[in-house]
């Protein structure tokens, strides 16, 4: 009986440590954040309406991405609903969002 708890509980483990694994964890600094809202204070763009503006959730292809032109901001932004919204320009997905 030990011998089977142990093994299920090794495998849930396994399972909860490979879906970890694959979540990436994006970490932008106070001192980021700051330059990025500077940034997007003097470099005003229309809101446009997306759905869904979860963190991890991408952008469709019809929204324009504008970059961010800072020393170390490899970031892009949108104004989506009256947030801002910070992506990762590769894969358009949201890094975070600012309101």
């Amino acid at each position: 009986m030990k011998r089977q708890m142990f093994s299920a509980l090794t495998a849930v483990g396994l399972i909860v440590g490979a879906h970890a694994a694959t979540a990436q964890t994006v970490v932008i600094s106070p001192e980021q954040e700051t330059v990025i809202t500077h940034y997007v204070t003097k470099h005003k763009v229309a809101s446009v309406d997306v759905s869904d503006i979860a963190v991890g959730s991408a952008l469709p292809d019809t929204v324009e991405l504008h970059r961010i032109d800072e020393p170390d901001i490899t970031y892009s932004y949108v104004i989506a609903n009256g947030k801002t919204v910070v992506v990762e320009p590769s894969t358009r997905k949201i890094v975070r969002v600012l309101d």
